[in-house]
């Protein structure tokens, strides 16, 4: 995410006048401005760890090229960096999802099911903002495809 995206999400935190400890609730009219931005916000706070947290990665994983005489050791480090570079490779992709999930607000498609077009529930979104489809949508489709891998 860019500067100029951080600081827009800011600006509009303070045109809203979004309370902190505000959390969305079931008795407002589902997706209002208020509740976008909480999920823009999630979104990009969570954008940005993982991006420290990947660039930490890369940063250890440069500095640790060193020549290490022990084969058991070497192999040690070599496990080591493999498991880095996958779990780098999921947050890759979670960032993508995150940014997918910011488009959908700037869409006006965020909350609702890309199966049914049905609200996504409050609690399933707040649990995983990047969610694309209810809980029972998601059920359907993940037994559909465990249906397709057992062929």
């Amino acid at each position: 995410m860019s500067e100029f995206d951080l600081h827009e999400g800011e600006a509009m935190n303070k045109s809203l006048n979004i309370p902190d400890d505000y959390v969305p609730a079931e008795d407002e009219p589902f997706m209002n401005d208020r509740q976008l931005e909480y999920f823009r916000r999630k979104l990009i706070a969570w954008k940005n760890d993982l991006l420290v947290d990947s660039k930490e990665t890369i940063e250890g994983l440069q500095g640790n090229t060193r020549n290490i005489p022990d084969i058991t050791d070497r192999a040690s480090e070599e496990t080591d960096r493999a498991l880095e570079l996958r779990t780098r490779d999921r947050q890759r992709k979670l960032v993508s999802k995150i940014d997918a999930a910011l488009r959908r607000i700037e869409n006006g498609e965020y909350g609702y099911c890309e199966m049914t077009g049905d609200p996504i529930s409050l609690k399933r979104l707040d649990a995983r903002p990047i969610a694309t489809m209810t809980l029972e949508a998601q059920e359907k489709h993940e037994r559909r495809e465990k249906v397709h891998r057992d062929d």
